[in-house]
């Protein structure tokens, strides 16, 4: 191996071994790397995405919940989660990417402008984050995705998808609760004379919730992925996607000011019960 490529090499792994040490994942190497080689075969990452553009509740991944700014509900998370090697932030706020890198996230730059409409999808979201770490990291073993707006979560539920994860060998693991409404007994659409019908209508009437299929709401409490898949696949559900089934107190999101003013509620819920133990 030539000098300056021996000396390339270094760099990237003294890299990648500052940017674990700063956030109290492993001690500093040696000299020759071997910590570093050995982080990277494994590399479990945890993202958080955080679009400045809201228009529900404008600013809100940074708005005061509890004590601290919402995405930190979720970055603490990561970054106090001893199996969480790598975390990074996908945001194109200014003012959140300055707040990550002080807090010792991996810097991959801001979230190119094509990602930061109300139409880019997650999906594409996350396979920029994974791509770009990937570029400045080496090959990620596991991506872990927690959206900003789900702070309900505890820290337990990352290990528990983690451990179901790894135990049920999905493509991704996908958080959800047992939906309030059921398209079997009482979600209604409008048929083309304007009248009231169920979503979803079985052979035979479904009078009580009791009787329907179980279905579920899709929350973003937090998603557990093959890095191979999130890069071939083109959407969530191509692949085996396994449910995380949570309890729905857990799985709040906030998407308006009312969703906002319920976390703030439940946080101080929480907080009085943890007080009273």
């Amino acid at each position: 191996m030539s000098n300056k490529k021996a000396q390339g090499n270094y760099a990237q792994q003294m890299h990648i071994t500052i940017t674990l040490w700063c956030l109290g994942k492993t001690a500093p190497m040696n000299a020759q790397g071997s910590e570093a080689t050995k982080e990277r075969a494994g590399m479990i990452v945890g993202h958080v995405g955080a679009r400045k553009g809201s228009k529900g509740v404008p600013g809100k991944n940074f708005r005061n919940l509890s004590g601290k700014p919402l995405i930190d509900w979720s970055l603490d998370q990561l970054i106090n989660n001893s199996r969480i090697d790598i975390v990074v932030v996908s945001t194109d706020d200014e003012r959140i990417y300055d707040h990550a890198q002080d807090r010792q996230t991996l810097d991959i730059g801001l979230r190119p402008p094509e990602l930061c409409t109300d139409s880019a999808p997650k999906w594409a979201v996350w396979q920029h984050a994974l791509h770009a770490t990937e570029a400045k990291i080496g090959t990620v073993s596991v991506f872990v995705d927690l959206d900003c707006t789900s702070p309900m979560r505890l820290d337990s539920d990352i290990d528990a998808a983690l451990d179901q994860f790894h135990a049920r060998g999905p493509d991704m693991l996908m958080s959800c609760c047992e939906a309030r409404k059921n398209p079997y007994f009482n979600l209604l659409e409008l048929d083309e004379n304007g009248a009231l019908h169920v979503s979803k209508p079985l052979a035979t009437d479904v009078v009580a919730r009791q009787q329907a299929p179980v279905v579920y709401e899709h929350a973003g409490v937090v998603y557990v992925l093959k890095p191979e898949y999130l890069k071939s696949a083109k959407s969530l559900f191509e692949g085996r996607v396994l449910p995380f089934v949570l309890p729905a107190e857990r799985c709040v999101d906030i998407d308006s000011e009312f969703d906002f003013k319920i976390a703030e509620f439940l946080m101080k819920e929480r907080c009085l019960e943890a007080h009273s133990v």
